[in-house]
């Protein structure tokens, strides 16, 4: 069932939607509610469920310091393994 919804969003904003919708053969409707949709979602507790309880435990127990480049230590440790 569908509901008529009211939201207030600033005129720029509304016209590169707009824009963004005609674009991609959309309605602006459709884009919002499969955008709600995602934000909604229920797997990400679902995902919690299926973790083993040994990994589950150690989720967000490693804080990345802000500056580390991931890309570029995995590519000093692929290259320390196989060179």
């Amino acid at each position: 069932m569908n509901t008529k919804l009211t939201l207030t969003i600033e005129q720029e904003i509304i016209e590169r939607a707009k824009k963004y919708a005609k674009d991609k053969n959309r309605s602006l409707s459709d884009i919002i509610e499969n955008y709600l949709k995602i934000l909604t979602k229920e797997e990400r507790a679902t995902d919690m469920k299926k973790l083993n309880p040994v990994v589950k435990s150690l989720k967000g127990s490693f804080k990345m310091p802000k500056n580390m480049d991931y890309k570029k230590e995995l590519r000093n440790r692929l290259e320390k393994k196989y060179l």
